[in-house]
């Protein structure tokens, strides 16, 4: 649905994948167990059920799916989130962004060679994070310059963790509250917006379609859109996978017509509540028609999972479940490939596609060869209260890198939560070139979310957050950061994976917010000259690629101005990386991922 501007304001309906007035499952009863322990107490941080009673519950959908109640909701299945929003919230729509908003002129214009561009989950299709001079269009003093040249707020969300695709002067990002805007990059003012069915945290695609263009994207909850870039029509959407703990946080990637949407889920951790039946998900990758949306292949990660006992409280375990696949598949036309990373097993027996690299045929889907980086690796929710059962939990969260090394071989260069770095060789199968570590690893730990290379070095940083239980009632995050562990940048060469040079992270300083940390588990930027990198402590970096050392920093864990009128104000940084195009630089600031600090705002910069 896509909503245009009146003479005041939009007005967003409640877009659910079910009627809240059918829930199958009781709104009241969710409530009672779940919420009404908190929300039935007298505290001021905590809104009572009275207020809730006056929100649309489109509103409160949101701060369950990806708001700042996420960390309680987790757990909790969709159906069950549209049940409780429903029976608490209003019928109410949800006000759009003000008039005052949006361009006087409304036209999005893209070339069809666009001269300008940061497309997708990176500029290239190897998936290097790397911009060139000529589109980076920022020199390394102008860098030691940036100064914030705007700031938009995502009206009535409390994460913000989509990253920007800027083509020619024009941004389309998404948000926690499932609107994906488009805006001009100069000002920060709005064209469109559209209303996805879940909140959109992937990579933008933008694709030529006959005369004009699409945006491919997905949202949190499995669906898939195609929607025209000059208006913010829909074109088509499709369900790509059905399960209800379906996130779609990977871009997708295409090439001849054809749109591949790598498909990952939460389930794992709903098995926390241990009368949960672990587990069904199974990961993917999706083949789709770009012109209609058509299904052409499928592959499963896994194979289908079947019951395998119950639990001594009668729940019931299936297996081999999980492997999904979190970030953008990589692109390898010469050899008519598709690279993806894989994550864990949820639940056992485990498979030999988990905690892999995998080449898939890009015609059908086939996997052509496995190379299985860490075995046995099965990991859940549970594990806490059993760990000696389970794996490591060592996923490649990060899309693997395609690039050439100094002597002309081709490498794949992988990162993964283990906290090494890998080189695999694909002309020979994904055997192992090299392999480094540049962090500690673990469940929240080592490169979680990308890394980025010129051909001659490769950047990677590490999360290693340390996390410690919550002790304040009130405060909806289950765990604390501790402030001053995790974080750290590494370079290395990639003919051989030598260390060239190392940045440990700089602690939180006394007096800083409650949920601030040094942990780098967002992605990183490389332009010619500057490797940019962001923290959950709010900062955004920039160092020089030669020795380390660093150019600029500017610390977005503050409140904002914002161009739409939206209060603003920036947090923890996790996910994507900075987006630099055309001599500016833009960032998503508040995903309160882990523990972290929330925020609402996209900040772009360019030089004085």
């Amino acid at each position: 649905m896509v909503c245009r501007m009146k003479r005041s304001a939009f007005l967003l309906p409640f877009v659910l994948l079910a009627s809240p007035l059918f829930a199958a499952t009781s709104g009241e009863e969710i409530y009672q167990q779940r919420c009404a322990r908190c929300h039935e107490q007298v505290n001021d941080r905590i809104p009572p059920r009275e207020a809730l009673q006056k929100m649309p519950a489109a509103r409160i959908l949101r701060a369950l799916d990806a708001g700042p109640m996420m960390a309680v909701a987790f757990t909790i299945s969709r159906e069950d989130r549209i049940a409780v929003a429903s029976y608490l919230g209003t019928n109410a729509p949800v006000a759009g962004p003000p008039a005052s908003a949006f361009c006087a002129d409304h036209t999005v214009k893209i070339a069809a060679k666009p001269k300008t561009y940061w497309n997708g989950w990176s500029p290239g299709q190897n998936n290097a994070r790397f911009q060139p001079g000529d589109l980076a269009g920022l020199s390394t003093d102008q860098v030691r310059g940036l100064k914030l040249k705007w700031a938009f707020g995502f009206d009535g969300d409390a994460t913000a963790f989509a990253p920007p695709t800027v083509i020619d002067g024009q941004v389309f990002v998404g948000s926690a509250g499932g609107l994906v805007h488009a805006m001009r990059a100069e000002t920060g003012c709005l064209q469109w917006v559209f209303q996805a069915n879940g909140p959109v945290r992937s990579s933008i695609l933008e694709v030529p379609l006959g005369t004009q263009h699409a945006l491919l994207f997905g949202d949190m909850t499995g669906w898939f859109y195609a929607v025209k870039a000059e208006t913010g029509k829909l074109l088509w959407k499709a369900q790509v996978e059905t399960h209800d703990s379906t996130r779609l946080t990977g871009g997708p990637v295409a090439h001849d017509g054809i749109v591949y949407v790598p498909v990952a889920s939460w389930e794992e951790t709903r098995s926390a509540d241990v009368d949960y039946n672990c587990c069904t998900f199974r990961g993917s990758v999706v083949a789709l028609r770009i012109r209609d949306g058509k299904q052409l292949w499928k592959t499963w990660m896994t194979d289908a999972p079947v019951e395998r006992g119950r639990t001594p409280r009668g729940t019931i375990n299936y297996g081999p479940s999980g492997v999904g696949v979190w970030s953008t598949p990589t692109l390898d036309t010469k050899r008519n490939l598709l690279y993806v990373g894989t994550g864990d097993n949820y639940s056992a027996p485990a498979t030999e596609t988990s905690d892999a690299v995998i080449a898939l045929d890009m015609a059908t889907g086939h996997m052509v060869w496995i190379k299985q980086l860490t075995a046995e690796d099965v990991f859940n929710g549970s594990c806490s209260r059993a760990p000696s059962t389970c794996g490591p939990d060592f996923d490649f969260g990060s899309s693997p890198i395609l690039t050439h090394a100094p002597d002309g071989r081709e490498l794949l260069l992988a990162g993964q939560k283990s906290g090494i770095v890998w080189a695999l060789d694909p002309a020979k199968k994904g055997e192992v070139v090299w392999q480094t570590r540049v962090g500690k690893g673990g469940t929240n730990g080592g490169v979680q979310w990308g890394m980025a290379s010129d051909g001659q070095n490769v950047f990677a940083t590490v999360s290693d957050v340390k996390r410690m239980l919550q002790t304040d009632p009130t405060d909806p995050r289950r765990n604390r950061v501790d402030p001053n562990e995790g974080g750290g940048l590494t370079a290395l060469r990639v003919a051989d994976g030598s260390q060239e040079w190392h940045v440990a992270a700089t602690p939180c300083p006394p007096g800083a917010p409650e949920g601030c940390g040094p942990s780098q588990p967002g992605a990183v930027t490389e332009i010619p000259g500057a490797v940019f990198s962001t923290s959950t402590d709010g900062h955004i970096r920039a160092y020089s690629v030669e020795d380390g050392k660093l150019l600029w920093d500017f610390n977005t864990m503050r409140d904002f101005q914002t161009v739409n009128g939206v209060k603003g104000y920036g947090g923890s940084i996790d996910g994507p990386g900075a987006v630099v195009v055309n001599g500016m630089v833009f960032i998503s600031s508040g995903y309160p991922r882990n523990g972290g600090v929330p925020g609402n705002v996209l900040l772009a910069f360019g030089p004085e």
